[in-house]
């Protein structure tokens, strides 16, 4: 608690800053339905709001609120967190005042699919002010009207010179209608992947740095993405809504890492290996709001399902007449989540008040086998023990939150509750296991002048499990294997964010955000009985943040149409090794991300023009015999051409990957723990990923 404090000292510190005047303002927020009146304080007219009209982004032409919304300066879109059930809220976009409660069907998904026509306008705010509990920051909302049936689509092909197919059909296409009470849209989605780290030249050396073996690499991904999706939303009598949503998808992948190898000591041979995954899912959900009893009762209801059926398979064939190795390990996994809530939101002690209760079902049913190449060609099954059963959890939980206007432009949002949930694995050393955990959140969001806006939030929050940690699984790949670990609890975290948004007037805007996290049952790889790994509870962890995010007019210094965005993001972590007890950062942790951006619209014509660079730093991968370090680039630069008007349609092509940034892993491997075993060997790969040309064609009918 006091490492949260020093975060909200530095709000206090900041607050000294001057502020220059924001050029587009609101003094009076309109709440955009029903439900945001009840949620909003009185005093909240007295609140700023930057608003965005359409005619804020014409020199953009966008074709969507996706488009608009990423150019609004200073503002990053945030998703909505994969949180366990449907939780509060966690992005910083609402559409009409209500968050998106779809899982597959995502935010940028739906900003995609509302055509510009329909944005009324965008307001930006911040989140704890709109009484939505587990809203804090700077917040976009956009506000929607009634447009006529229209169509909107997408076409997306990509390409580069070698080691990869083209991808000649991506894209999307949607229908959407929007009238005064009813507003629906109907879309269908085609991912498509063609490509992978590429190809080059990858080498391993022994314990004295000696090379022993030369390696040609080449690694080719081949991905079919389709999905259908609809949503439906109805203003009914009374205040009555009603929301509902569906979707069905599929996917076919195929991964393949083939590799000659030459050993400068010992048999040449050709690894050949070939992952495929095949599946589907689907998802239904929706929600109904009532008035009831001078408040608001919101029932929400989520149905998804995911049946996944993966094949890996690793071929050795040697130079001479030794026989082939290989094996196979192959899974069925069916798992699914069933989430019922109820939202009760009324005014009352000068405050609003929402009460919130939630029941979610997860599940998983594996099974798994393992599989050897014996002498005669033939794949012979081995014992395979931990890896087929099923995971359960059945959870509840309940949160009270209140939310008040303290002064002007000062909120306060306070909730508090409880979590309980059954844990229970079917199949060898299966185990049931109940917990109680509390859960709440403190949030200050302070507007001390036009133009600027603070806000800090302590959270204490409860994480996801991923199920199949909780079975054994083998990576053909880079030889690992993971045996189940029955004994899983949910990390358990303080999180701590203080967020500062400045106008910089004329010239844009600005925001920084400072971040803490101290977790408790943090999840790593942990050493198990008998010389295996898995993934399992360490005491403690830590993580300290920060993320910046700038919008500049380049108008201001003479060059029209012209704008740069930069981000910033950098974290320190830090954790005892579960080996070795030396502390020692999070595994494959991304610590160092940024972003320069500029692009130019060209003043009195159709033509945009612009390009970036991209930089990230990845920390090493610890299993408990290897350290890894899995990354690209680190630097990426692209550049892009775009026409707003070729027969109504905008057309936009990319070159990513202008100065050879290559897909890099090495690793080092002890022959056994790492803590008290020799080094068996390291391995160096540098592959070229070559340019990769995106061109895009987007329009309306």
């Amino acid at each position: 608690m006091r490492k949260a404090g020093l975060l909200a000292g530095v709000a206090f510190a900041l607050i000294g800053l001057p502020s220059p005047a924001l050029a587009q303002a609101a003094g009076d927020v309109a709440p955009p339905d029903a439900e945001a009146a009840v949620m909003i304080a009185a005093e909240a007219s007295e609140l700023t709001v930057t608003t965005f009209v359409p005619a804020d982004f014409a020199r953009f032409a966008p074709r969507n609120a996706l488009d608009m919304l990423g150019q609004v300066p200073g503002f990053t879109i945030r998703g909505a967190d994969q949180q366990r059930g449907l939780g509060q809220a966690s992005g910083n976009v609402l559409i009409d005042g209500a968050r998106v409660s779809s899982k597959s069907d995502g935010l940028f998904d739906r900003l995609r699919r509302i055509t510009t026509d329909r944005v009324e306008r965008i307001e930006l705010v911040d989140g704890a002010t709109l009484g939505i509990p587990g809203l804090s920051g700077q917040v976009a909302n956009i506000i929607t009207k009634p447009g006529s049936v229209s169509g909107r689509f997408e076409y997306r092909t990509t390409m580069r010179p070698r080691y990869a197919e083209p991808s000649y059909f991506g894209g999307e296409v949607s229908l959407s209608g929007a009238g005064n009470d009813l507003d629906w849209t109907l879309a269908f989605n085609h991912g498509v992947g063609r490509g992978a780290g590429g190809g080059g030249q990858a080498y391993i050396t022994d314990p004295l740095g000696n090379v022993t073996e030369n390696r040609d690499v080449l690694l080719r991904f081949i991905g079919d993405f389709p999905r259908l999706s609809g949503r439906v939303n109805w203003n009914g009598p009374a205040g009555l809504v009603a929301n509902a949503n569906a979707s069905y998808s599929r996917r076919y992948i195929h991964f393949s890492d083939d590799e000659q190898r030459d050993a400068l000591i010992g048999l040449d041979s050709f690894r050949d290996y070939d992952n495929r995954d095949r599946g589907y899912s689907y998802e239904l959900g929706g929600d109904v709001t009532v008035p009831l009893a001078g408040g608001q009762l919101k029932l929400v209801g989520l149905e998804r399902f995911t049946h996944a059926r993966g094949r890996s398979d690793v071929l050795f064939v040697y130079a001479d007449d030794t026989p082939d190795e290989g094996s196979r390990y192959a899974s069925i996994s069916n798992s699914g989540e069933r989430v019922g809530r109820a939202e009760y939101s009324w005014p009352m002690l000068g405050g609003t008040f929402q009460l919130d209760a939630e029941a979610a079902f997860n599940r998983l049913n594996r099974t798994a086998a393992l599989f050897v190449l014996d002498s005669g060609g033939e794949l012979d099954e081995v014992p395979f023990p931990g890896g087929s059963g099923g995971v359960t959890e059945d959870r509840y939980e309940t949160i009270l939150t209140h939310n008040r206007t303290l002064a002007t432009g000062l909120t306060l949002q306070l909730g508090a509750g409880v979590e309980y949930s059954t844990l229970a694995q079917t199949g060898p050393g299966g185990l049931t296991r109940h917990f109680q955990r509390p859960k709440g959140s403190l949030t200050l969001a302070w507007t001390p002048a036009q133009g600027r806006d603070i806000s800090f939030k302590l959270n204490r929050s409860v994480g996801q499990l991923s199920f199949g940690d909780f079975l054994a699984s083998v990576s053909l790949d880079q030889e690992n294997e993971n045996s189940g670990n029955v004994q899983l609890v949910p990390p358990q975290s303080w999180d701590a964010d203080l967020e500062l948004s400045e106008s910089l007037g004329p010239w844009g805007s600005t925001t920084i955000k400072l971040f803490g996290r101290w977790y408790e049952d943090f999840i790593e790889i942990i050493p198990v009985a008998g010389g295996l790994e898995t993934n399992g509870n360490i005491a403690s962890a830590r993580l300290y943040g920060i993320e910046w995010n700038s919008s500049l007019e380049l108008s201001q210094i003479g060059w029209n149409g012209a704008k740069l965005d930069v981000t910033f993001a950098a974290d320190d972590t830090r954790l005892d090794d579960p080996l070795t007890g030396v502390a020692r950062p999070f595994s494959g942790q991304t610590n160092v991300s940024s972003n320069i951006n500029l692009r130019h619209d060209v003043p009195g014509s159709n033509w945009a023009w612009g390009g970036g660079i991209d930089y990230s730093h990845v920390r090493p991968f610890y299993r408990l015999g290897e350290v890894s370090r899995d990354f690209e680039g680190p630097i990426y630069t692209y550049a892009f051409i775009e026409h707003k008007d070729v027969f109504g349609m905008t057309a936009n092509l990319e070159v990513f990957n202008l100065t050879n940034g290559h897909a890099r892993f090495e690793r080092t491997v002890w022959d056994g723990y790492r803590d008290r075993s020799e080094v068996l060997f390291s391995e160096y790969r540098s592959l070229s990923v070559q340019p990769i040309v995106e061109f895009k064609l987007t329009g309306s009918f």
